[in-house]
């Protein structure tokens, strides 16, 4: 994934544009695209300063988390419950959500789904 361009030469553009110089040739001047220009400008205008937004993280949980209730509701009535059952009895309710939607539900709130109970390690066998 790209980085976002420095905060310095967002502001030396912005500078360049307030002095005088149209978006299009403080672009030329910098090495930035025109739409950069064009873009930190207008950001400057409306939210004050032309620092980078954060790339990347999660944005689509909270669509699952609505629905954490009920999800637990499932798991704890039937701890043995696979995710397919789950999204079977979700899609029943009216939610739409995939498996692996459900598999990182269930590890961002720490419930595991392993079947077998952990067993220390034999030191004659592997088991």
């Amino acid at each position: 994934m790209a980085r976002a361009l420095s905060f310095d030469l967002r502001k030396r553009v912005v500078d360049a544009i307030a002095s005088g110089m149209s978006r299009r040739q403080a672009a030329g001047r910098f090495g930035v695209s025109a739409a950069s220009a064009i873009r930190w400008q207008k950001q400057l205008t409306q939210v004050g300063t032309v620092h980078p937004a954060r790339q990347g993280g999660d944005r689509r949980s909270h669509r699952i988390d609505a629905h954490a209730a009920r999800i637990l509701a499932l798991y704890e009535a039937r701890p043995d419950i696979t995710l397919a059952e789950i999204k079977a009895a979700l899609g029943e309710q009216g939610i739409d959500a995939g498996i692996g939607t459900l598999w990182r539900f269930f590890d961002r709130h720490g419930i595991t789904r392993k079947k077998r109970p952990h067993t220390r390690r034999s030191k004659t066998v592997r088991t």
